[in-house]
């Protein structure tokens, strides 16, 4: 893959992760005020860590994508490792201090939007480049952005079921949200691809 469609996929990835981030954060700290005072310090402790998760994260996504291909892909296994860290802790947030059903859909209906949020961008990056290659070209690049409206529509339909089902326990909302994830990734990585080849021919 050349550098340029790489270093999109980079950033659609990180991206993406620091939109949940952000949306998850923004639930939790508009949930914080209605729980129970004996848990508030936990909760407002697990918050700040989620927030210090997030702004490393940022960074190293941030100082990376500068430092170019060769980087790419050490970096993006221990961004990884740190959007596993951050899941980890929402998932103990949860579990100790975030029981309410509800608060964990608002937080799932935050994310879910952030994520729908991701692929719309990516969609329409991806036809903004596609606009700069000449006509005979473009043929793979529209059916490439085709497919990823296509597959945002899917995910984001599987997503609103769950959202109407209400009930789910965080381990089967963060599941879905784990799967939708891991289809905007190979999406996005496909579309990419597509773009390089036909930007190349």
């Amino acid at each position: 893959m050349s550098q340029e469609s790489s270093m999109h996929v980079y950033l659609n990835w990180t991206k993406e992760r620091i939109d949940e981030m952000d949306a998850t954060l923004a639930s939790l700290e508009a949930k914080a005020t209605q729980v129970k005072t004996d848990s508030k310090v936990k909760a407002d402790q697990l918050i700040a860590d989620l927030k210090k998760r997030r702004d490393e994260f940022r960074a190293n996504a941030k100082a990376q994508a500068q430092a170019g291909e060769a980087a790419l892909d050490a970096t993006k296994a221990q961004l990884e490792s740190q959007w596993k860290g951050f899941e980890t802790q929402v998932k103990v947030y949860f579990d100790t201090v975030g029981k309410q059903i509800e608060q964990q859909q608002a937080t799932f209906r935050d994310v879910a939007a952030a994520q729908a949020k991701a692929w719309r961008e990516a969609a329409d990056k991806l036809q903004a480049e596609a606009a700069k290659i000449t006509a005979a070209k473009r043929a793979d690049i529209d059916a490439a952005v085709k497919q990823i409206k296509a597959d945002a529509t899917e995910a984001e339909a599987r997503l609103q079921k769950l959202k109407q089902a209400g009930g789910e326990s965080w381990a089967v909302l963060s599941g879905a949200l784990a799967e939708s994830r891991k289809t905007f990734d190979q999406a996005s990585q496909k579309a990419w691809e597509t773009f390089k080849r036909a930007s190349a021919a």
